[in-house]
């Protein structure tokens, strides 16, 4: 059986939407969303409502509209880690504090998934509970699990986003 690599990177905005804190932020969610789909190896992304500038950040966490989730799936960790950092996905992580809360705990989880699954949400977040709870294994993993990965080490990724 053929498996991908399904991720779910979350995030809390420092304010909603529409607000002039996050508009670099929002701008800029149509083109790096389009290099990641345009990417070697993409096979698929969560979707919002399709309207520009909006990315899916209409797909709301408990609720809370500032709560944002990016739920993708890639043939294999190499097409992950060019796209997060080898791309200008790199330039936009480095300055995620500028538009993000620092959640203190966990927030992005990666598994495998048979080939053609499409994850849900909730299904993600279960992901990233067992993570959180259990440490990385074979259900639920951070770059770290991965001896594949390589270029979280030399990019810039701190041990804490890294888990």
């Amino acid at each position: 059986m053929t498996l991908h690599l399904a991720e779910l990177n979350i995030g809390r905005l420092l304010a909603p939407t529409d607000d002039p804190r996050v508009s670099a932020f929002m701008k800029a969610l149509d083109a790096v969303n389009g290099i990641g789909k345009r990417s070697p190896g993409f096979v698929w992304m969560m979707e919002g409502s399709g309207e520009p500038g909006t990315g899916n950040t209409d797909v709301k966490i408990g609720g809370d509209p500032q709560f944002v989730s990016n739920l993708t799936v890639w043939e294999d960790v190499a097409s992950l880690e060019q796209f997060v950092w080898n791309t200008v996905h790199r330039a936009f992580y480095q300055r995620r504090e500028e538009w993000f809360e620092v959640l203190g705990r966990q927030h992005f989880v990666m598994w495998w998934v048979p080939a053609g699954h499409r994850p849900t949400l909730d299904e993600a977040l279960a992901r990233l509970a067992h993570k959180e709870q259990n440490g990385d294994s074979d259900h639920a993993f951070g770059w770290s699990y991965l001896k594949d990965a390589q270029l979280w080490k030399s990019k810039g990724c701190n041990a804490m986003a890294a888990e």
